[in-house]
Formats: C-alpha cells, sequence, structure tokens
C-alpha cells in the first residue's frame, strides 16, 4: 500500500442517541493493527453501515420517533474525510416503521435499500445528487409466516443486496423462508415484485453474497445455521436452489444463529459466522458448481460475532464480536483460504457491523 492510501474501516454498533455509535478506524496493512481515529454520536443504534468510498460518503441507520412519538427508523447520511479520519453529519430522513435492521447502497449511488425486520416491511429510498439522504420513494410489505412458531410468526426481512447491474434487489426474508427478487423501476422509483424462492421450513435467511460470476448467490440462514446455494438467472430474474450445507461442526449440540456470510475476491472462499459457537467457518468454492466444500472452523476471538469483513485486497477478515466489545484481526491465507488470528484487536463498545475501505488520499 503506497503513501497515498489508506485503509479506514467504519464501525457501526449498539447505542443511546447520547453516545458515541459510528467508530472510525485505522488499520495498518502489514500488521493488521487498528486505531481508533473518530466517532459519532446522535444516533440510536446506527447497526448497519454503508460506505460510498468514490463519493465520501458514509450511509448510516438510525432509530428516532415521528412528532407524534411514534417509533421510526431513519437514514443518515455523513461526509468522510479520510485524511483526518473524521465523519460529519450531513442530512437524515425518515424511511420505515417502526425501525429498520439494515442498509444496502445501489451500485450507482442512487438509492438506498432499508430492511424493517421488525415491521415486515422493506423501503426504498432516493440519493439526492450531493449523495444527502431523500424522501422514502416506495415501500414494500411482506405478509405470511413461517415453520417456526417462534422466531417466524411473521415477516421479518433482513437485509437487501443489489444485483451488480442494479436491476434487481434481493431482499432476504427469515420469517418467510423466502428470498424476494424485486426489479428496480428507476422511472417510478418502486420496488416491483418479480419473483421469490423457498428455503428450506426453518431455515431462516439471513444475509446473501453473489459470487464474482454473478451466478451463484449464497444465503446464510439463521435459524438452522446453514448455508444455501442458488443459481441466479439474471435474464429471468429467477432463484433456483441448488444444494445446503450446515454453518456448525459435527456433534455441535449448543445453541446457536449464523450472522454475516462474504466471498474473498477470487471467489475461491466463502466465510460465515456463528453465534453461540462463536466462530467464523470457512468453505472452498467448487469452481465448477459452486457447492461449499468445510476447510476450517476457528474462535472468532470473542462473544457473538454479529459481523465481520474481508478487507479490500483480501489479506485480513476483520470480526465484530458484540458481546466482547472488539474487533478481532485474521490474517487469510491466500493459497488455503485458512484464517489465523493475528492478535490484533481492538475495543469497541457493542460493535455489529464493519466496512473497510481503501481511500486514495
Amino acid at each position: 500500500m503506497s503513501e497515498q492510501q489508506r485503509l479506514l474501516l467504519y464501525i457501526g454498533s449498539y447505542a443511546e442517541a447520547a453516545d458515541s455509535g459510528v467508530y472510525v478506524v485505522e488499520m495498518n496493512p502489514a500488521s493488521g493493527e487498528l486505531k481508533r481515529l473518530g466517532q459519532a454520536a446522535g444516533l440510536k443504534n446506527p447497526t448497519f453501515l454503508k460506505v460510498d468510498a468514490h463519493q465520501r460518503k458514509l450511509y448510516a441507520i438510525s432509530e428516532t420517533t415521528t412528532a407524534n412519538g411514534e417509533r421510526i427508523g431513519e437514514a443518515v447520511s455523513f461526509a468522510i474525510d479520510p485524511s483526518a479520519g473524521s465523519l460529519s453529519e450531513l442530512n437524515r430522513a425518515f424511511t420505515l416503521q417502526p425501525s429498520t435492521s439494515h442498509i444496502e447502497l445501489e451500485p450507482k449511488s442512487r438509492y438506498v435499500v432499508v430492511s424493517g425486520y421488525h415491521g415486515g416491511n422493506v423501503g426504498l429510498v432516493r440519493l439526492l445528487d450531493d449523495g444527502l439522504v431523500g424522501e422514502k420513494a416506495d415501500e414494500r410489505q411482506h405478509e405470511g409466516q413461517g415453520a417456526d412458531p417462534v422466531r417466524q410468526d411473521r415477516p421479518h426481512p433482513h437485509s437487501a443486496l443489489f444485483t451488480a447491474d442494479s436491476r434487481y434487489v434481493l431482499v432476504a426474508d427469515l420469517g418467510l423462508d423466502r428470498i424476494f427478487v424485486y426489479r428496480l423501476d428507476e422511472e417510478g422509483d418502486k420496488l416491483v415484485y418479480h419473483s421469490d424462492v423457498k428455503t428450506e421450513p426453518s431455515a431462516g435467511p439471513r444475509h446473501l453474497a453473489f459470487h464474482p460470476n454473478g451466478k451463484w448467490l449464497y444465503s446464510i440462514n439463521e435459524v438452522n445455521s446453514s448455508l444455501t446455494l442458488y443459481t441466479f438467472d439474471a435474464e429471468a430474474g429467477t432463484l433456483s436452489v441448488i444444494d445446503s450445507v450446515p454453518t456448525l461442526p459435527e456433534g455441535f449440540t449448543g445453541e446457536n444463529t449464523t450472522a454475516e456470510v462474504a466471498i474473498s475476491r477470487d471467489g475461491k472462499y466463502l466465510y460465515g459466522s456463528n453465534r453461540g459457537h462463536d466462530s467464523i467457518v470457512v468453505f472452498a468454492i467448487d469452481p465448477t458448481s459452486g457447492k461449499l466444500i468445510l476447510v476450517q472452523h476457528i474462535s472468532s476471538e470473542g462473544g457473538h460475532p454479529r459481523h465481520f469483513a474481508l478487507t479490500p485486497t483480501g489479506d485480513y477478515l476483520v470480526a465484530a464480536n458484540r458481546d466482547a466489545n472488539n474487533l478481532a484481526v485474521f490474517r487469510i491465507d491466500q493459497a488455503t483460504g485458512k484464517l489465523e488470528f493475528t492478535g490484533q484487536t481492538a475495543q469497541i463498545s457493542k460493535p455489529v457491523c464493519v466496512q473497510p475501505v481503501l481511500f486514495q488520499l
């Protein structure tokens, strides 16, 4: 990495509005050492973030109330100064009631999509030309229930993921055991239902990751601790189930829910997190079929790894252990995909989301 580059991590967390909730951390690319640079307060539970590195904007979710005292989610925009390692709040706008669980940035930076886990809804929010958050343009309400009477008594959209061409947005509904495919209607600023696919009963799809080839989609399933492989037909806009594997080692009988899934840049390895077993699971991806071959389980070095991310160069994985209040850094063996704990950690209160960005200064 040249002197004109800087590797920064943006961390979202559980926090009260009066406290710091979004953190800026610098990472040394040689050692993996972490150094906290700054933080932003004024947001309640800014758990998930998305960074637009090109426009130098950060978008966060938050919780607030309307003038009538009703709970509502909001999207908040920040300006990023990578040289100073600082964030400056720009504006905020109401999104979904009663709250949101996730935010996704459209590849062309014209929209964000927010997922309402508690309300069973999905919102499309326009971004203005200057990158500020505009008004909610559309909202889709999911209906029904899944097989698990406790976890799936109603819809729970947990996250969204755009296709690379922005044509479709895929929504993982944990409560319905479904992944919905919406077409993005750019002229009408709407999400148009296009298709959906069911997982196995009581799977609970949480987060999604596309393989670099754009044809394979992986869902990490929270309720039954599994990973499902789908093929995606980009022309038809449809998903088909191919295979499913457990995220836990054979013989583990404790309580567990999964959280995040990510794929290496070269498409050779997939990573997932287990909360309860408190581990990162590593799989090799079969280059012909896309099926997963178990490589490793490794301790996440803390309780409840709610999220993790791979650094842009693919050298490290940074895990956010919510219950240990820490970030833990693992070096990735490029040849095998295996993780090795570097010993580097940073104390962050209740971290939930990690967004690493390599800036050109």
